[in-house]
Formats: structure tokens, C-alpha cells, sequence
């Protein structure tokens, strides 16, 4: 797995005008292909009388899948400067549309080219993106009376508390560096006298 990926902080989108065309760029975290291709759908019908709805997608945090589409443009010009642009910035788990509204100007190929690419850019600088880091979680059981204290403590020292769950004990998800597990494991059982369980469990990416 990779250590880290970038990605998109939120949905949004960006316009700018090239030789009379209206480029509208619109960005979005995307989990899954699926949820890629309803965000490409959803966009197309907000713009039905647009002359072009170009799409990339970066999916995997080692970009396993990479979609692109010119969507009638000449090929190569349009969706694969946008998923270059995507991956030169290494960004993954987002999707960019970029809806073309044409002026009257052509372009040509590297004028589209560089209008695609450029617009995506852009966009990416005025969305902003979030680093997200390989954590390993773990869980800790831990009985009502110390629960309190020990969520504040591992906020309070920055760990990253995933979920937590009151039931007969209280259970506490956290994320964990691969390098922390074991100081953790020390932390915790001091913290907490012995008493807390600790139970480590897979990988998943969250917030640097």
C-alpha cells in the first residue's frame, strides 16, 4: 500500500474563459469508479446544451483505475491532459469534468490541449487538496470509569480517534502510524494500569 495520496478537500468548481469558450471545471472526492460516473452523469445534466462534457478519473491510491474521455473533442486533446494534469499533481479518488461552452473561436489541438489541462489546474489550486497517510487501526476496550479520561488523552496527545462505542465496555477506535503501534500499546497499558484491551487491526488512509 502506498504510504500516503493526495486528494481533493472537498467538491467544487472553477471557471475561466479561453478565446470566448466558458470552461467550467468541476471537481470531487470519489470513493469508487461508480461514485465517479454519478458525479460525470449528474454534471452532464445540470450542462445538457453544452458543446463538450470532458471527464478524468484517478481511483487507488496507487491509481489503479485512470478513466479518460474527450467527449467529441479531437482525440487526445481534452480527457487525457486532464488525467496528466491529475496525475502530475498526484492526486487520486477525484474525478474532474470540464464542461465547454463554445465561443466561436477554435483552438486548435495544443490550444485544447493546453485549455483542458490548464482549466484542471486550476481548479485543483482553487478546490485545494488534503494529504491522507496509511494508518494502522487498532482498537481499545476499556471499562466506563476510565473511558472518559482516556478519550481525552488521546486527543489531547493527536491521536486519531476513528469511532468510539458504549456497550458493556467502551470501545475506542484509533489510527495509528505503523511506527506507533508498539509505543502505543506501552502508552496505553501505563495510562491505563493493564487494564485496557488492545487489539490491532487493518489499514486504512485518514487525514495527515
Amino acid at each position: 500500500m502506498q504510504e500516503q495520496y493526495r486528494t481533493v478537500a472537498r467538491a467544487g468548481v472553477h471557471e475561466a474563459e479561453i478565446n470566448r469558450s466558458r470552461f467550467l471545471c468541476a471537481l470531487a472526492p470519489a470513493a469508487t469508479e461508480r461514485e465517479a460516473q454519478d458525479f460525470i452523469a449528474r454534471v452532464r445534466k445540470e450542462h445538457p446544451t453544452a458543446s463538450h462534457n470532458c471527464f478524468a478519473y484517478v481511483i487507488g491510491a496507487d491509481a489503479s483505475v485512470q478513466k479518460a474521455s474527450d467527449d467529441g473533442e479531437p482525440g487526445g486533446t481534452a480527457g487525457v491532459p486532464m488525467l496528466q494534469m491529475l496525475m502530475r499533481r498526484e492526486v487520486r479518488y477525484t474525478v474532474a469534468v470540464v464542461t465547454r461552452y463554445y465561443g466561436g473561436v477554435k483552438l486548435g489541438a495544443g490550444g485544447l490541449i493546453r485549455a483542458y489541462g490548464g482549466v484542471v489546474g486550476e481548479a485543483l489550486d482553487a478546490v485545494g487538496t488534503i494529504t491522507r497517510r496509511r494508518f494502522r487501526l487498532a482498537t481499545v476496550t476499556v471499562d466506563h470509569q476510565r473511558a472518559g479520561k482516556l478519550e481525552n488523552d488521546l486527543r489531547a496527545t493527536g491521536r486519531a480517534v476513528r469511532d468510539v462505542r458504549y456497550a458493556e465496555a467502551v470501545t475506542i477506535e484509533v489510527g495509528l502510524p505503523e511506527a506507533d503501534v508498539e509505543p502505543f500499546r506501552a502508552w496505553l497499558a501505563d495510562t491505563t494500569a493493564g487494564t485496557a484491551g488492545f487489539e490491532v487491526g487493518g489499514e486504512a488512509y485518514g487525514d495527515a
